[in-house]
């Protein structure tokens, strides 16, 4: 066994080398950032915990995708996974009741990924505020409709508005409020789960003169949002949408990005297929393709380039970047390799079509 696994080890040191050597040789750089670590010598592999921009062997594929065929086979009865979806906001309270902030890691890598969430690199373009118009939103059942009425919303005087939907306890929080301070920017938060939204307000960084947290199921589009439609600049979504049952995504994503100003941009992070998670859930835990309960009651979902594509393009949305981001995750003490997989993902907002 252990002189299988230092094969495949070795073959995928050496794949990563060849990727180096042709990067090199055309004097083609990874897309940036996404980590700038490349192994180039198979010895080096348990020098670090994770390994950038790695190149998967068709053997790879292959073993990875009977991987997760196998786990699949045996899927839940229709009859309970009913649950999973009625009863989301419960597991996820439930989640933060027992782990608290026990999970709270500030993700610094927010910035060197997604600098559209400093107001200073944002590109200057036309501003649709509507709050100067005095617009606010009105519910119908085709959709939402603007109405004209004086209204008062949070942030309504920012000219820079962000927002992050499925917050948790502050990841994304708080290195954001620590960087938009004495700018002339909001930050709205929100979670379905009214305890996480409670860490976030009990947390020493909070502070509502610049940031509004609130609870909020993006799956219910009955429920208004504290803005008007196209009144924001950045919607953050990171490891949110997965947790959605596939069938609901689109009209969650369709309805996000009706709050956002022409010019807006979507930001996206979540799990890949094939990513290590997705590979080690048992037989049994599987609710459709390439959707999974865990334990206790969550749930994931592994994306494709193709189907994150579709689901931002569908909505109306331009392509700015859409990768998959491959990368060997080191247990150094244990001497293990994990192969990870995320997608990373910006999508803007385009201009309303000139009259002909």
């Amino acid at each position: 066994m252990h002189k299988q696994w230092s094969f495949s080890v070795l073959k995928q040191a050496s794949a990563l080398l060849r990727f180096h050597v042709r990067l090199k040789s055309t004097n083609v750089r990874p897309t940036a950032p996404l980590g700038s670590r490349v192994l180039t010598n198979p010895d080096d592999i348990f020098k670090h915990n994770m390994w950038d921009h790695v190149q998967w062997t068709e053997e790879d594929k292959e073993a990875a995708r009977q991987r997760a065929e196998e786990n699949s086979r045996l899927r839940l009865p229709l009859t309970e996974q009913g649950k999973f979806v009625t009863n989301a906001s419960q597991y996820w309270d439930h989640f933060y009741e027992v782990h608290q902030d026990k999970f709270f890691k500030d993700r610094r890598w927010l910035f060197l990924e997604f600098p559209e969430l400093l107001p200073s690199s944002v590109e200057k373009r036309t501003n649709i505020c509507l709050s100067g118009l005095g617009l606010v939103h009105s519910q119908h059942n085709d959709g939402i409709q603007l109405v004209a009425e004086a209204s008062f919303f949070p942030g309504q005087q920012t000219s820079f508005r962000i927002l992050e939907v499925g917050c948790g306890v502050g990841n994304s929080v708080f290195p954001i409020l620590n960087a938009i301070k004495n700018t002339d920017s909001f930050f709205y938060c929100c979670d379905f789960s009214p305890r996480a939204i409670q860490l976030v307000k009990d947390h020493p960084d909070y502070d509502d003169s610049v940031c509004h947290a609130f609870v909020h199921d993006i799956c219910k589009e009955e429920t208004s949002f504290p803005f008007p439609p196209q009144s924001l600049d950045v919607i953050l979504a990171v490891f949110v949408l997965s947790s959605i049952h596939p069938q609901r995504m689109q009209r969650v994503v369709n309805h996000l990005s009706m709050y956002l100003k022409p010019g807006g941009v979507f930001l996206f992070r979540d799990y890949g297929r094939y990513d290590f998670s997705q590979l080690r859930f048992k037989k049994g835990r599987c609710l459709s393709d390439n959707f999974y309960t865990r334990g206790d009651g969550t749930c994931v979902y592994f994306f494709t380039k193709e189907e994150v594509h579709d689901l931002f393009s569908k909505a109306g949305l331009e392509e700015i970047q859409n990768l998959e981001d491959k990368r060997l995750q080191v247990n150094r003490g244990k001497k293990v390799v994990m192969r990870r997989v995320w997608m990373q993902s910006k999508y803007r907002k385009p201009p309303p079509s000139s009259p002909s």
